[in-house]
């Protein structure tokens, strides 16, 4: 019997890779025949590379096999030609093992809750234009990443995190999976589960727009070129050129945040000869503040580096003012496609975001 109190199971799904392959090259014969020729060139070039290590009449011998795509003859010792074939399977036959999984346990996991409530299916690329409404459920059905980009669009409303592929994902953000989801789906439908609340970030503009982060905003330029901003926390402002600016949740504090870290001590080591390292700063995934880092700040007379990394507290702000023509971004969660422009002109403001993310545990 449905549940009159939900209005929707919204289960958000992203395309795999063999239907972004297929949407590139029309039809899965044409991915098929792709993936395998570009294996088949692969092959070739490291034949040609073991050319080094053979003697001139079996150079020949592959020389004339490569181009006329004739049988080797017996005159090359099998080790040798072993060596340079590639004998693998085709990898196109992992594009379709991962596909053809999920669909499987998307179709089980919809013959399982169509009994529940009413069922909608969406992509990830439609999300910044969905509107949820109050009484939805959120059933995210991938990977980890899915899970953040759904937070953001689904501000307090619960989400189930299902991994349809347990054999292929670690699925940190992701508790259940095809077999374990409903006895916790049906305490969900009546409005007595366990769940996690997990503090985001947000950066709004002076313009109104705004975007928010799971794991952690990037405030930079779009290309290989340098960032320029002023910067300001409290009292403290800076000018600044460099890659851009890192700010991370408690969620994302093991994720971007940390590799900066490793960075640090990676320099330290090599350069200082010191052994101690500098723990990466991991927080709970409700703590109420955010970590902000820059990367690459240089020093010159117009640029300063002294406020390079901090603390936002809740209910301060860290304010950076775009001092780039064009080509200036904030994005979100490794999303370089859902972003905000940050060019000359534009102020923005971050800040611990008044929505958070609910994920329900197991």
């Amino acid at each position: 019997m449905k549940n009159d109190n939900t209005d929707n199971i919204i289960i958000v799904k992203s395309k795999t890779r063999l239907e972004q392959l297929t949407e590139k090259f029309n039809t899965q014969a044409q991915a098929k025949f792709y993936i395998q020729q570009s294996e088949k060139n692969f092959a070739t070039s490291k034949r040609s590379i073991s050319l080094k290590n053979m003697s001139s009449q079996e150079q020949e011998e592959v020389i004339f096999q490569t181009a006329y795509n004739a049988p080797l003859t017996n005159k090359i010792p099998q080790k040798k030609v072993k060596q340079a074939e590639n004998t693998s399977n085709s990898s196109y036959d992992d594009y379709q093992n991962q596909h053809d999984t999920f669909y499987k346990s998307l179709d089980l996991i919809q013959k399982r809750i169509a009994k529940l409530a009413k069922i909608k299916i969406i992509d990830r690329s439609f999300l910044p234009n969905y509107i949820f409404n109050e009484n939805d459920i959120v059933l995210v059905v991938g990977q980890d990443g899915l899970v953040a980009n759904t937070a953001k669009y689904a501000n307090n409303i619960p989400i189930m995190a299902i991994n349809p592929d347990p054999k292929r994902y670690d699925g940190i953000l992701l508790p259940f999976n095809v077999t374990n989801f409903e006895d916790t789906l049906y305490e969900v439908l009546q409005k007595r589960y366990s769940y996690k609340l997990v503090t985001m970030a947000a950066a709004k503009l002076n313009d109104g727009q705004k975007i928010l982060a799971f794991n952690d905003l990037f405030i930079g330029p779009s290309t290989h070129t340098s960032a320029r901003y002023k910067i300001t926390l409290n009292s403290e402002t800076e000018n600044h050129s460099s890659s851009g600016v890192i700010v991370s949740t408690g969620a994302g504090s093991t994720g971007w945040l940390s590799s900066l870290f490793n960075m640090v001590n990676g320099i330290s080591k090599t350069f200082h000869n010191s052994y101690s390292s500098i723990p990466p700063n991991r927080m709970e995934w409700d703590a109420t503040k955010l970590i902000f880092v820059v990367r690459e700040p240089f020093a010159s007379k117009y640029s300063q580096i002294n406020l390079t990394a901090g603390i936002i507290n809740n209910g301060a702000e860290l304010i950076l003012e775009s001092q780039m023509p064009e080509n200036g971004i904030i994005f979100s969660d490794g999303i370089e496609t859902d972003y905000i422009k940050f060019n000359s002109g534009a102020i923005a403001t971050i800040t611990i975001a008044q929505e958070k993310a609910k994920l329900v545990c197991l």
